[in-house]
């Protein structure tokens, strides 16, 4: 089984710096509250982290 990343984005990303907007955005989140699903490598992970105050991230099986 492949694991795969389940991330909501939780909190706005308004008033926060570039970069970080660049990432939720990167992610493919537009929208708090919506989620997507994501392969588990470390690019994913490193994303992630750089704006992990902001989402709510689940490991799940896939």
């Amino acid at each position: 089984m492949e694991k795969k990343l389940q991330i909501t984005l939780k909190r706005s990303v308004i008033g926060r710096p570039e970069s970080q907007r660049v990432v939720v955005r990167t992610l493919g989140l537009r929208k708090v509250n919506q989620t997507v699903i994501h392969n588990d490598n470390p690019a994913i992970r490193g994303m992630v982290n750089k704006v992990k105050h902001l989402l709510d991230v689940v490991e799940v099986e896939a």
